[in-house]
């Protein structure tokens, strides 16, 4: 494959929604603005520890407006995907596919609602986001990196089939954490054997 090949074929925009029987990762839409901003706004303490976005907030529904646009606009252009995560029509969190990794790489984020917790949303988005990931045949690893002082999101990375590959400090950013950064990982090849297709 030449370069620019590629380079064509790793910048292949990420689909907008995945799914399974009763959660839907789709991308954020204008009309869901209000929603958002009410969700985040009800979950401004429970997020201040991991999320460093969450300094911003509040934000005025016309910048929320703006957010979503921009978002859309980078997936569009082959960057980031963001999407919300809903429950019978209603946004339960958020969560994303990041390539800051590298070109072969896709970073999983994610966050869920104080009152949603603990009903395996989040284990369920991470799952649909590595396949959402893994059905772009460039990719060929998928990651979740979080603090190691965030429990929940290594129950979460752990049930999801993550497998854990190691540690490094890192700045903090966000006043729950410690500084050490936790990483895991799923490899193509891995993701297939879970299948039954490796």
């Amino acid at each position: 494959m030449t370069r620019q090949n590629r380079s064509l074929t790793t910048s292949a925009v990420i689909p907008g929604r995945i799914s399974d029987v009763s959660l839907v990762l789709r991308r954020w839409r204008i009309r869901d603005a209000y929603a958002l901003s009410r969700l985040v706004g009800e979950n401004l303490e429970h997020l201040r520890p991991w999320m460093p976005w969450i300094e911003v907030e509040p934000v005025s529904l016309l910048s929320r407006t703006e957010m979503i646009r921009g978002w859309e606009k980078e997936r569009r252009e082959a960057g980031d995907l963001i999407v919300g995560v809903f429950v019978g029509g209603q946004p339960v969190g958020g969560a994303g596919l990041h390539r800051r990794r590298g070109p072969q790489i896709l970073e999983i984020g994610y966050w869920i609602g104080a009152k949603y917790t603990g009903m395996g949303y989040a284990t369920r988005a991470a799952s649909l986001l590595t396949d959402l990931a893994f059905s772009l045949p460039f990719i060929t690893r998928v990651e979740i990196h979080h603090d190691r002082a965030n429990i929940a999101s290594s129950r979460v990375a752990q049930r999801a089939g993550m497998v854990f590959v190691n540690e490094a400090t890192k700045e903090i950013a966000a006043p729950g954490e410690s500084g050490v950064e936790w990483t895991w990982a799923m490899t193509r090849a891995e993701w297939l054997e879970a299948r039954g297709s490796g």
